[in-house]
């Protein structure tokens, strides 16, 4: 039922459409460098455009954007954020 749903463009709610608006939220312009892919088991994973942008985000800014982005939901979906490279 899911699959002929989302064929037609047609989604329940899901816990990754609020997680991925409240991340590029918190992300802010970043959130065109930084895209999130993928939410399950409270992992939300982004891609992201350049090595640099990664690099930043992995030592620094990640853990800023990710309470940010719990906070925005108004409760703890994110326990953890995974960066990769986009190839």
């Amino acid at each position: 039922m899911e699959m002929a749903l989302k064929s037609h463009g047609i989604r329940r709610n899901d816990p990754a459409d609020r997680v991925f608006r409240a991340w590029n939220a918190a992300a802010g312009p970043l959130a065109k460098r930084a895209t999130p892919v993928r939410f399950q088991d409270g992992e939300l994973t982004i891609h992201v455009e350049s090595a640099a942008h990664f690099q930043e985000l992995t030592n620094f800014t990640g853990a800023a954007l990710q309470q940010a982005t719990n906070a925005s939901l108004e409760m703890q979906l994110v326990q953890r954020v995974v960066f990769k490279l986009k190839r």
